[in-house]
C-alpha cells in the first residue's frame, strides 16, 4: 500500500525543514489532535498512540542531508516507512510531500487506509504552519 500527501510549502529552508524532523521529538507538535500518547524513546526512536489505535513506534531508518528523512516502523509486525521528501525552493521556503508505503494484506489494508491517510495528511498540514 502506497500513499502520499500533497506537496505543501513551509516558510523554512530545506535544512531548517531537514533539521526540524530528524529531532523526533518535534512530531509531538505536528500529531493529530487525537493523540493519546506521545513519547520520545532515544534520538532516533519514538512512541506515539491514537485514540483508539495501537501504539506505534518509529525510528530513523535512512537520510539524505536536507532532502529526505525515513522512518519505519520498529516492528516487523506492522512494516512500513514514513518519507519525507524536502525540495527546497529558496533560502526560506521549501516544500514537502509526505508518503507512506507498507505491506498489508488486502483487508488490513481496507481498515487502515483512511485513517493512515488522515495521520499523514495532518502531519504534513501542521508542517505547512511552522
Amino acid at each position: 500500500m502506497y500513499l502520499e500527501t500533497p506537496k505543501k510549502k513551509v516558510n523554512k529552508s530545506g535544512k531548517e525543514v531537514f533539521d526540524f524532523l530528524n529531532d523526533v521529538k518535534n512530531f509531538e507538535t505536528l500529531m493529530p489532535q487525537n493523540i493519546s500518547k506521545f513519547e520520545v524513546i532515544n534520538e532516533n526512536r519514538f512512541l506515539f498512540a491514537l485514540t483508539g489505535m495501537p501504539e506505534i513506534v518509529l525510528q530513523k531508518k535512512h537520510q539524505t542531508p536536507y532532502s529526505q528523512l525515513t522512518f519505519g516502523a520498529a516492528s516487523d509486525k506492522l512494516p512500513f516507512t514514513l518519507t519525507a521528501d524536502i525540495t527546497e525552493i529558496n533560502d526560506n521556503e521549501s516544500e514537502v510531500a509526505l508518503s507512506f508505503e507498507g505491506e498489508f494484506n488486502a483487508m488490513m489494508a481496507m481498515m487502515i487506509k483512511s485513517p493512515i491517510n488522515n495521520f499523514i495528511g495532518t502531519l504534513s498540514e501542521n508542517l505547512s504552519k511552522l
